[in-house]
């Protein structure tokens, strides 16, 4: 049946027919205006979609109005086709979504990842390096020494990338060269601060890598580059080696992506980085370092699933399993501005979900998993397309 609604003045949109007020209530629309049960007011997504998708009517002072007559009303808030798209189409698959205002306790449904650990072991590398500023890259001449380097650590390239026996320098990337000079006692032409300087000319944000990769090395982990991936690294789990893979090359399963908090992205330029690690089978992750500011982190609704067998959740039975981001294509986002919502989404205890709207107003799910790293300082997520 279509629905009756009204326009008011100052830009709430109130139920007052009391079969429409029954209908939209048994289908989780609204809330109580004003106190009375008789009457429902509504957020101006949820007024759209009845009017886009269920026919409904809206009418101010008497008159009939059009659906962009009611959408002018908000033209100026922010996103705010993104947030209508993003809501039609979770409503569409028939969940629901509620407004962000209805976020009241931590509901505890937010599992870690608990990731494992182990302490980095000392090395002392006894061959000197020669590091070229203008490629970035370090070379340990010393055969016997790079290849025992490589082996036992997995630092570098050894000979010719998958080519065993073949070639007998070590060359190691701008980030393990500074690794090794601070954490393996490794002489080389330049110092650690000249070092970081020269990086710093070519790459803004050299330092900011260099910390995530200095962070889970110290862990045990194998941080590699994940250029091939459209990614900054790729990672393998503590006790991973080159050596190992006998048959074949040992592959990685993991890829970390760096958004330093001060840094901007466009949602296209990042959503294809995720599209890519999944589609070679690699979970992506997140890592947000630098200092964590006093920022309000940005939330649009709370999110509704299915219970197992199939049945839907409601705001009446149930607790919310997510809280969405809305998001546009073609806007940018800070790595402040997602820290901060992925750490709201944390205090109510849900995990996030980043919606994406594309220009023809399809839209694609990102659900964001917190990671424990033990001894870390800095914040790590997976990053998994969800199909709702």
């Amino acid at each position: 049946m279509a629905v009756t609604l009204e326009l008011e003045n100052d830009g709430s949109i109130i139920v007052r027919d009391l079969i429409s007020v029954q209908a939209l209530d048994r289908g989780f629309f609204g809330k109580e205006y004003q106190g009375k049960k008789t009457q429902l007011i509504l957020m101006p997504e949820e007024a759209l979609y009845l009017m886009d998708v269920r026919n409904a009517t809206v009418t101010k002072n008497g008159k009939e109005i059009s659906f962009n007559m009611v959408a002018r009303q908000f033209i100026d808030n922010k996103k705010f086709l993104a947030r209508y798209f993003c809501y039609r189409d979770w409503r569409d698959r028939g969940i629901i979504a509620r407004g962000i205002e209805e976020a009241k306790e931590n509901y505890g449904r937010s599992p870690v990842i608990k990731y494992p650990y182990k302490e980095f072991a000392p090395i002392d590398v006894k061959a000197r390096a020669l590091f070229f500023s203008d490629d970035l890259m370090s070379i340990i001449d010393d055969d016997e020494e790079g290849k025992v380097i490589y082996e036992a650590t997995w630092f570098g390239q050894h000979g010719t990338y998958k080519a065993k026996k073949h070639g007998r320098l070590l060359k190691l990337d701008a980030y393990e060269t500074l690794f090794l000079i601070k954490h393996g006692n490794m002489k080389a032409n330049i110092s650690d601060k000249k070092l970081i300087k020269e990086c710093s000319k070519r790459r803004n944000d050299f330092l900011a890598l260099y910390e995530v990769y200095e962070d889970w090395r110290l862990r045990g982990f194998v941080v590699k580059s994940g250029f091939k991936f459209g990614t900054h690294f790729r990672l393998y789990f503590p006790g991973a080696a080159p050596t190992l893979a006998i048959e074949e090359w040992m592959h990685s399963k993991h890829v970390i992506h760096v958004f330093p908090r001060d840094a901007k992205m466009l949602i296209s330029e990042w959503s294809r980085a995720i599209r890519v690690a999944h589609g070679v089978k690699k979970t992506f992750i997140l890592a947000i370092p630098g200092e964590k500011k006093q920022q309000a982190g940005e939330l649009d609704f709370v999110l509704y699933h299915r219970k197992k067998g199939g049945l839907i959740e409601n705001p009446k039975e149930d607790k919310p399993k997510f809280l969405m981001l809305a998001l546009s294509e073609e806007e940018e986002i800070g790595g402040e501005e997602l820290a901060e919502s992925i750490q709201k989404a944390k205090s109510f205890g849900l995990d996030l979900i980043l919606a994406i709207c594309d220009r023809e107003t399809s839209i694609t799910y990102y659900r964001v998993k917190r990671i424990e790293l033990p001894k870390s300082k800095y914040e790590y997520y997976e990053i998994e397309w969800k199909q709702p």
